[in-house]
């Protein structure tokens, strides 16, 4: 059955020197968990010019719900500055001001709010006090949260991520991330000490860990399931992590059991990195197809 789900955040053009491609961690999980049959609004802002346009015409093309992303008059739709001349040491500029970081509370997103199964939200987006604004308000309701910590310095303190655990169900971080939050809450140096501290101290029931090729970890207050990740010739290893959530998101939602999760998580991740482009077209029967690879 269907789930009804919100994903809160930037959506934005990712800016190379010779191309530009939709993106934004937010709006790439909202087009992977709609591609896959839920029901997904977007909580957003554009700017009202050719690249918002083009931007919003994108979004809808996948089915996703509109209504809720803003059309700003002030600020221009988000970019990303990407430059990739040195492949090892990617290079990213998060242009700001931009229309995301402006998303302006009206009262009808309460209600999509209280009839969602799960929202989902970030650091980046709440760089700025509107959006950040906005944000707290939604998550006042009670409804599943789940964070995607997302960090891209120098758009965050350790202050907001504290604030933000504290919203959090469900946290979503990829290695580093959990090395840079160990630093600043002076966690444990092993893993599995870490999580069990973060989650005592922010009261988050379940922590998904990232790693990279090497898979991805699951910790809940009863164990800590690790999956070693599905092997494949990687075209494209963006958006990869937002499918994996995506995939994550569905199963935990379905209730399936902390193997399942992580095994269907990781097999979409790399379904996706696997294909070009942070959201490619795909099929069901693909992902089952990556699940049988490991089991033969």
């Amino acid at each position: 059955m269907p789930k009804n789900i919100i994903c809160y955040g930037e959506m934005l053009w990712d800016v190379f020197p010779k191309d530009k491609i939709p993106g934004g961690a937010p709006m790439n999980v909202a087009l992977h968990l709609q591609h896959l049959g839920h029901h997904v609004a977007m909580f957003s802002a554009i700017g009202e010019d050719k690249m918002g346009k083009k931007l919003l015409a994108f979004v809808e093309k996948y089915g996703v719900k509109t209504d809720y992303i803003q059309r700003n008059k002030e600020y221009p739709t988000g970019t990303v500055l990407v430059d990739d001349s040195d492949k090892e040491n990617i290079k990213y500029d998060i242009v700001k001001p931009s229309a995301w970081d402006y998303i302006a509370f009206e009262e009808k997103m309460i209600r999509e709010v209280q009839l969602a199964d799960c929202f989902i939200f970030g650091s980046l987006a709440v760089r700025n006090q509107t959006s950040k604004e906005t944000l707290f308000r939604l998550l006042q309701k009670d409804v599943l949260k789940v964070l995607d910590i997302n960090l891209r310095p120098p758009h965050y303190t350790p202050e907001l991520l504290e604030q933000l655990l504290e919203k959090a169900d469900i946290l979503k971080i990829n290695e580093e991330e959990l090395t840079i939050l160990a630093d600043y809450l002076n966690l444990p140096s092993k893993v599995p000490a870490a999580l069990e501290k973060l989650s005592e101290s922010f009261d988050i029931d379940t922590i998904c860990v990232t790693l990279g090729a090497k898979g991805a970890m699951l910790y809940t207050l009863e164990e800590l399931v690790t999956h070693p990740g599905y092997p494949v010739t990687v075209k494209d290893s963006v958006g990869a992590g937002d499918a994996f959530l995506a995939g994550f998101v569905i199963k935990y939602l379905e209730k399936e059991s902390p193997e399942i999760i992580l095994d269907y998580a990781c097999a979409l991740g790399a379904l996706v990195a696997s294909l070009p482009g942070g959201t490619p077209e795909y099929k069901p029967e693909q992902i089952e197809q990556i699940r049988k690879n490991l089991e033969t």
